[in-house]
């Protein structure tokens, strides 16, 4: 997890808590949304991968959410205004998600992340 942290911190030019925080929204994000076997996949592969997303599963994100989900209904939108409601600009939301996924890809490979990105709509433009 240490290693996602700081390669996430460097590609988005964020502070560790806030990297945390927006990893752990994802993750929460993945596990609702995702297909559990390939989602189960990451989780193993990132060692304090569930404290994160525990940690952070409640979020919603502010007025961003409440828009997003009025939107529809959640998705990649919603993820969108949790992310944003924590603090990150657009362009920090897609270096972290392409940073997340890039390690992602390398712990736990490239068919589980396949998978995942293509169960979940709208995810492929953010990774």
């Amino acid at each position: 997890m240490e290693e996602l942290l700081t390669r996430v911190v460097a590609a988005a030019g964020i502070d560790e808590n806030l990297a945390r925080k927006a990893v752990g929204i994802i993750l929460a994000f993945l596990q609702k949304e995702g297909p559990a076997g390939e989602i189960g996949q990451l989780m193993a592969a990132l060692p304090g991968a569930q404290e994160l997303a525990d940690a952070e599963g409640g979020a919603k994100g502010g007025m961003l959410g409440a828009i997003g989900g009025l939107m529809g209904g959640g998705g990649v939108m919603a993820l969108g205004g949790q992310l944003m409601g924590a603090g990150l600009s657009m362009g920090q939301i897609q270096s972290v998600s392409k940073e997340m996924f890039a390690v992602g890809r390398e712990k736990a490979g490239e068919d589980a992340m396949g998978a995942i990105v293509g169960a979940i709509p709208g995810l492929g433009q953010f990774v």
